[in-house]
């Protein structure tokens, strides 16, 4: 967007904050069909909003997968927050993988695919570039995060008895055993250059193993991850929950660790729209975007956890059992091999006062940078001009101030020195330094 265009916009909002929104925030008592309960004087009214602060259209077409951490589109929609704010049209799409969310955006809703989505953090930045848009730019926005913590790497049960956790090093055992049998170990993830992607690798060099040197790296959806290691497709998968709660539930393999022990309170999911969307229609994004962060404050206390878990495991969103949604989102984590942790602080966050929403820039500079490190972006791509494109933290703001939440304003872009599980540091004021620290790359 030119920084007339940027000018514009917060213009635009600022107006819409002196508007006449009536924000009572996320009542539980609203019907989850999205209807307010009439005989209910608490319930969330639809918003009262002036012809000027009226969104530009009230359709929008969004994309999510089913993964725990898209419960924030979910429940704005099945709340009713999305109506509230004027975006009474809004339709939620069930994608089959991060292939297929790509290449709907990259078609937008004019063309019979999305306007914006639930996705991972990286692919906005890789979209931009058209790193994964076969080199044609397709110009993207990251209007909020969703998630902190919330993933897993887990491993078949034929390698329980090697006992991998935390350390990556262990993963040494599973390697020998597999080649010893005469095959090529394989691990999982969702999507090449996204946050599963980086995690593994992440993790695995940590221990000494180079990824695709050592081991393969296959891609499958998430929603197929447990069937495909059923099937004895992959030795371990990094995916998002339900799925490891569910591997587990089954009988079919076992955490090795969550990805809030790899970093904890790590950035993953991003809301994300087209770049051209957003410009156009200034006023329903952000309407959209306020829907979001009140369905991440609602979906971020523990009373309306359960709730959520219903809500989500139907047909239409996951088609999973809310028994594997429900105890991984309360903090209770069922590693399947004897621990069981209560209340753990890596439980997946959605506001966290708003640390979990804000889209720290200093976050989006460590996924560039990593993705310079595996190969998916060029050495010398400048990140802060392209996180200038793609971040917009500049209508977050605005969103939190007309909802009430101003003190959830962070004071910097950058969330500061960021902390691995193996005391590598990540200083987003050295990415370079970062860069140079690691001892397995792809780089040249």
């Amino acid at each position: 967007m030119s920084q007339l265009s940027r000018r514009k916009f917060i213009i635009t909002a600022s107006a819409t904050a002196a508007g006449t929104f009536l924000v009572n925030g996320c009542s539980s008592k609203v019907k989850s069909g999205g209807s307010a309960d009439s005989s209910n004087p608490s319930a969330v009214p639809a918003a009262n909003v002036n012809a000027a602060d009226a969104p530009e259209t009230t359709t929008a077409t969004l994309g999510f997968i089913a993964l725990t951490d898209s419960s924030p589109l979910i429940i704005a929609k099945e709340k009713g927050l999305l109506a509230k704010y004027g975006m009474s049209d809004v339709k939620l799409v069930k994608q089959t993988s991060w292939a297929a969310t790509r290449d709907n955006l990259v078609t937008g809703s004019a063309g019979g695919g999305i306007d914006g989505a639930h996705i991972l953090t990286p692919m906005p930045y890789l979209m931009t570039t058209g790193k994964i848009t076969e080199g044609k730019p397709v110009p993207m926005y990251i209007l909020a995060r969703l998630n902190l913590n919330g993933q897993g790497i887990s491993v078949a049960n034929t390698y329980k008895d090697l006992k991998v956790g935390l350390k990556s090093d262990e993963m040494k055992k599973v390697l020998a055993k597999v080649k010893s049998a005469g095959k090529e170990p394989k691990f999982a993830v969702t999507f090449p250059g996204g946050t599963h992607d980086l995690w593994m690798r992440y993790w695995l060099s940590a221990g000494g193993i180079t990824p695709k040197k050592d081991a393969s790296l296959i891609v499958i959806p998430p929603p197929q991850m447990v069937a495909n290691m059923k099937e004895g497709q992959m030795e371990a998968f990094c995916v998002g929950e339900p799925w490891n709660a569910q591997l587990v539930n089954q009988g079919i393999g076992y955490t090795a660790l969550t990805t809030g022990e790899l970093w904890n309170n790590h950035p993953e999911k991003a809301l994300t729209m087209r770049a051209d969307w957003v410009d156009k229609n200034p006023k329903a994004a952000k309407a959209i975007l306020m829907a979001v962060m009140e369905a991440q404050i609602w979906c971020d206390k523990m009373e309306n956890k359960a709730e959520m878990a219903e809500i989500v495991s139907q047909q239409k969103y996951f088609k999973a059992p809310a028994k594997d949604i429900v105890d991984r989102a309360m903090g209770k984590f069922d590693y399947g091999d004897g621990r069981v942790v209560e209340n753990s602080p890596h439980v997946m966050k959605f506001w966290m006062n708003g640390e979990a929403s804000y889209p720290f820039q200093s976050h989006d500079l460590w996924f560039i940078t990593e993705d310079k490190r595996w190969g998916y972006l060029p050495v010398d791509l400048d990140s802060q001009e392209l996180i200038k494109k793609v971040n917009r933290e500049d209508i977050w703001k605005e969103a939190a101030k007309t909802i009430g939440q101003e003190a959830a304003i962070p004071k910097s872009t950058s969330r500061g020195v960021e902390t691995f599980f193996d005391g590598t540091k990540f200083d987003p004021e050295d990415p370079e330094g970062y860069l140079k620290s690691l001892k397995i790359t792809a780089i040249a």
